[in-house]
Protein backbone atom coordinates (compact mmCIF):
# COMPACT_ATOMS: atom_id res chain seq x y z
CA UNK A 1 0.00 0.00 0.00
CA UNK A 2 0.94 3.14 -0.79
CA UNK A 3 2.07 6.19 1.76
CA UNK A 4 -0.03 8.89 2.14
CA UNK A 5 0.91 11.99 2.07
CA UNK A 6 -1.31 15.00 4.08
CA UNK A 7 -2.15 18.38 2.43
CA UNK A 8 -4.17 21.06 3.19
CA UNK A 9 -6.43 23.70 1.56
CA UNK A 10 -3.53 27.21 1.22
CA UNK A 11 -5.72 29.26 -1.01
CA UNK A 12 -8.28 29.64 -3.51
CA UNK A 13 -7.68 31.83 -6.34
CA UNK A 14 -9.58 32.52 -9.41
CA UNK A 15 -8.95 31.44 -12.49
CA UNK A 16 -7.38 33.82 -14.81
CA UNK A 17 -8.29 32.01 -18.13
CA UNK A 18 -11.90 30.58 -17.17
CA UNK A 19 -13.86 33.35 -15.63
CA UNK A 20 -16.06 30.23 -13.89
CA UNK A 21 -13.33 28.43 -12.69
CA UNK A 22 -11.14 28.62 -9.44
CA UNK A 23 -7.89 26.77 -8.26
CA UNK A 24 -7.91 25.40 -4.89
CA UNK A 25 -4.21 25.47 -3.91
CA UNK A 26 -3.77 22.28 -1.70
CA UNK A 27 0.00 22.24 0.17
CA UNK A 28 2.05 19.91 1.69
CA UNK A 29 1.95 19.49 5.43
CA UNK A 30 5.03 19.27 5.97
CA UNK A 31 6.26 20.53 2.42
CA UNK A 32 7.38 23.01 -0.44
CA UNK A 33 4.80 21.33 -2.90
CA UNK A 34 1.56 22.53 -3.74
CA UNK A 35 -1.05 20.70 -5.80
CA UNK A 36 -3.55 22.91 -7.78
CA UNK A 37 -6.95 21.47 -8.39
CA UNK A 38 -9.11 23.62 -10.62
CA UNK A 39 -13.03 23.65 -9.11
CA UNK A 40 -15.79 24.93 -10.54
CA UNK A 41 -17.46 28.73 -8.61
CA UNK A 42 -19.92 26.09 -6.91
CA UNK A 43 -17.56 24.38 -5.04
CA UNK A 44 -15.03 27.12 -4.90
CA UNK A 45 -18.14 28.97 -2.87
CA UNK A 46 -18.39 25.86 -0.53
CA UNK A 47 -14.70 25.51 0.55
CA UNK A 48 -14.44 28.89 0.99
CA UNK A 49 -17.61 29.61 3.06
CA UNK A 50 -16.81 26.15 5.51
CA UNK A 51 -13.19 27.56 5.72
CA UNK A 52 -14.97 31.48 6.92
CA UNK A 53 -16.72 29.19 9.48
CA UNK A 54 -19.90 30.67 7.42
CA UNK A 55 -23.62 29.56 7.30
CA UNK A 56 -26.60 30.70 5.29
CA UNK A 57 -29.94 30.32 6.02
CA UNK A 58 -30.64 27.33 4.71
CA UNK A 59 -28.50 24.12 4.31
CA UNK A 60 -26.38 24.37 0.91
CA UNK A 61 -25.70 20.61 -1.00
CA UNK A 62 -22.36 19.88 1.28
CA UNK A 63 -24.06 20.95 4.79
CA UNK A 64 -26.92 18.50 3.67
CA UNK A 65 -24.77 15.49 2.86
CA UNK A 66 -22.79 16.36 5.75
CA UNK A 67 -26.28 16.39 8.29
CA UNK A 68 -27.49 13.31 5.99
CA UNK A 69 -24.05 11.54 7.47
CA UNK A 70 -24.32 12.23 10.96
CA UNK A 71 -27.82 11.77 11.00
CA UNK A 72 -26.92 8.34 9.72
CA UNK A 73 -23.71 8.04 12.53
CA UNK A 74 -21.28 8.27 9.87
CA UNK A 75 -18.51 9.81 9.79
CA UNK A 76 -16.20 11.24 7.17
CA UNK A 77 -12.71 9.88 8.17
CA UNK A 78 -10.55 11.19 5.65
CA UNK A 79 -10.38 12.26 1.83
CA UNK A 80 -8.05 10.58 -0.66
CA UNK A 81 -6.66 11.93 -3.78
CA UNK A 82 -6.25 9.11 -5.21
CA UNK A 83 -5.56 9.57 -9.12
CA UNK A 84 -4.73 11.74 -12.23
CA UNK A 85 -6.00 10.69 -15.46
CA UNK A 86 -5.51 13.30 -18.15
CA UNK A 87 -5.07 15.86 -16.05
CA UNK A 88 -9.09 15.28 -14.10
CA UNK A 89 -8.06 14.23 -10.15
CA UNK A 90 -10.09 11.45 -8.65
CA UNK A 91 -11.04 11.30 -5.23
CA UNK A 92 -12.30 8.85 -2.27
CA UNK A 93 -14.17 9.36 0.61
CA UNK A 94 -13.21 7.24 3.70
CA UNK A 95 -16.05 6.86 6.00
CA UNK A 96 -16.48 5.09 8.99
CA UNK A 97 -19.75 3.59 10.12
CA UNK A 98 -19.89 2.30 13.28
CA UNK A 99 -16.26 0.98 13.03
CA UNK A 100 -17.42 -0.15 9.28
CA UNK A 101 -14.63 1.36 6.63
CA UNK A 102 -16.94 2.75 3.60
CA UNK A 103 -14.39 4.28 0.69
CA UNK A 104 -17.14 6.33 -2.06
CA UNK A 105 -15.93 7.48 -5.32
CA UNK A 106 -16.02 11.10 -5.43
CA UNK A 107 -15.48 14.70 -7.47
CA UNK A 108 -12.56 15.99 -6.09
CA UNK A 109 -14.14 19.42 -5.69
CA UNK A 110 -17.01 17.75 -3.79
CA UNK A 111 -14.49 15.60 -1.57
CA UNK A 112 -12.50 19.01 -0.44
CA UNK A 113 -16.20 20.90 0.14
CA UNK A 114 -16.55 17.76 2.61
CA UNK A 115 -13.65 17.81 4.15
CA UNK A 116 -13.62 21.29 5.16
CA UNK A 117 -17.15 20.97 7.00
CA UNK A 118 -16.05 17.45 8.85
CA UNK A 119 -12.32 19.41 9.47
CA UNK A 120 -10.82 15.89 8.66
CA UNK A 121 -7.56 15.37 6.64
CA UNK A 122 -6.97 15.67 3.25
CA UNK A 123 -4.28 13.28 1.52
CA UNK A 124 -3.23 12.23 -1.84
CA UNK A 125 -0.19 9.77 -2.68
CA UNK A 126 3.80 10.85 -3.49
CA UNK A 127 3.17 9.37 -7.50
CA UNK A 128 0.27 12.41 -7.70
CA UNK A 129 2.38 14.57 -5.92
CA UNK A 130 5.92 13.63 -8.26
CA UNK A 131 3.36 13.74 -11.44
CA UNK A 132 1.05 17.07 -10.48
CA UNK A 133 2.62 18.69 -8.16
CA UNK A 134 4.80 22.08 -8.02
CA UNK A 135 7.80 22.47 -5.80
CA UNK A 136 7.99 26.01 -4.07
CA UNK A 137 11.33 26.66 -4.07
CA UNK A 138 12.69 30.05 -1.91
CA UNK A 139 9.52 31.21 -0.54
CA UNK A 140 9.81 34.82 0.53
CA UNK A 141 12.66 35.29 -1.88
CA UNK A 142 12.21 39.19 -3.93
CA UNK A 143 10.70 38.03 -7.15
CA UNK A 144 13.00 38.70 -10.47
CA UNK A 145 12.68 42.46 -11.46
CA UNK A 146 12.99 40.84 -15.46
CA UNK A 147 9.91 38.83 -15.42
CA UNK A 148 8.12 38.17 -18.25
CA UNK A 149 4.73 38.90 -18.19
CA UNK A 150 3.17 35.33 -18.74
CA UNK A 151 0.30 36.21 -19.72
CA UNK A 152 1.86 38.08 -23.41
CA UNK A 153 4.41 35.12 -23.38
CA UNK A 154 7.27 36.67 -26.11
CA UNK A 155 6.85 38.74 -28.60
CA UNK A 156 2.85 39.07 -27.77
CA UNK A 157 1.98 35.60 -28.52
CA UNK A 158 -1.48 34.38 -26.73
CA UNK A 159 -1.29 33.48 -24.00
CA UNK A 160 -2.85 30.08 -24.16
CA UNK A 161 -0.54 28.70 -27.00
CA UNK A 162 1.56 26.50 -24.72
CA UNK A 163 2.89 24.63 -27.61
CA UNK A 164 5.01 27.04 -29.03
CA UNK A 165 7.28 27.08 -26.18
CA UNK A 166 9.97 24.79 -25.54
CA UNK A 167 10.73 23.14 -22.38
CA UNK A 168 12.81 25.03 -21.10
CA UNK A 169 11.10 28.08 -21.58
CA UNK A 170 7.84 26.76 -19.95
CA UNK A 171 9.97 25.44 -16.84
CA UNK A 172 10.94 29.66 -16.90
CA UNK A 173 7.57 30.59 -17.13
CA UNK A 174 6.16 28.02 -14.36
CA UNK A 175 8.63 29.37 -11.97
CA UNK A 176 7.71 33.10 -12.59
CA UNK A 177 4.10 31.97 -12.44
CA UNK A 178 4.60 30.13 -9.49
CA UNK A 179 6.44 33.43 -7.35
CA UNK A 180 3.24 35.28 -8.77
CA UNK A 181 1.44 32.38 -7.03
CA UNK A 182 -0.73 32.35 -9.86
CA UNK A 183 -0.97 28.82 -9.39
CA UNK A 184 -4.01 27.90 -11.79
CA UNK A 185 -1.73 29.16 -14.82
CA UNK A 186 0.73 27.07 -13.35
CA UNK A 187 -0.78 24.03 -13.49
CA UNK A 188 -1.40 24.82 -17.09
CA UNK A 189 2.27 25.15 -17.52
CA UNK A 190 3.30 22.08 -15.39
CA UNK A 191 0.32 20.07 -17.48
CA UNK A 192 1.80 20.66 -21.26
CA UNK A 193 5.43 20.10 -19.24
CA UNK A 194 3.82 16.46 -18.60
CA UNK A 195 2.56 15.54 -21.84
CA UNK A 196 5.71 16.38 -24.00
CA UNK A 197 7.73 14.64 -21.17
CA UNK A 198 5.07 10.99 -21.65
CA UNK A 199 5.24 11.69 -25.48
Amino acid sequence: MMDKIELKVMAISRSVTQSLNYAVVLGELNGPRRLPVIIGSTEAQAIAIAIEGMSGPRPMTHDLFKNTLETLRTDLREIIISDIKEGIFYARLVLDRDGEIIEVDSRTSDALALATRFDCPIYTYELILQNAGIVLEGEGEEEDLQMQDVSEGPAGQHKDNLSSYTVGELTTMLEDVLNEENYERAAEIRDEINQRKAS
